[in-house]
């Protein structure tokens, strides 16, 4: 890499690392609840009838079934999730919404927008927050299509 390629990905690598973990910690302070787990609500919240199947949130997720597996474990006991079998597969098993967990994802929402906006989108320029959504879709479009 050229010095201002090698630059350019240190500086993308460290920021993209403090994010997360900012994002995480601001939504623990705020929501008692990590990043991943608020990730997951998001994703049971827009999918039909809030339901998904394990396999499928794994694979959103680019996770190992048996983080999900312990990351849905984690949202029963909390009562933001409940599980059930995969109609007409014994194996399979679908991972529901509750309402209870709506009301928290609901609950834990403004505080996460807060912090996204407060460590990215409002040190940017709105030409900047067009070409980041450019290249993150750009980037993401390549390693989904090369897993």
């Amino acid at each position: 890499m050229t010095a201002d390629e090698q630059r350019t990905w240190r500086a993308f690598g460290s920021a993209m690392r403090q994010l997360t973990d900012r994002l995480d910690r601001d939504l623990q302070a705020a929501a008692g609840m990590p990043i991943t787990y608020y990730e997951l609500l998001v994703m049971l919240s827009e999918a039909p009838d809030r339901t998904l199947r394990m396999s499928e949130l794994a694979q959103r997720t680019d996770s190992k079934p048996s983080r999900i597996t312990h990351a849905v474990g984690k949202l029963e006991q909390s009562g933001w999730v409940r599980r059930e079998h995969y109609p007409g597969d014994r194996r399979g098993w679908l991972t529901v919404l509750t309402d209870e967990g709506l009301a928290a994802l609901r609950a834990a929402a403004p505080a996460h927008v807060d912090s996204v906006r407060a460590h990215l989108i409002d040190l940017l320029t709105p030409e900047q927050v067009r070409q980041l959504g450019e290249i993150s879709e750009i980037v993401g479009a390549h390693l989904t299509a090369s897993r």
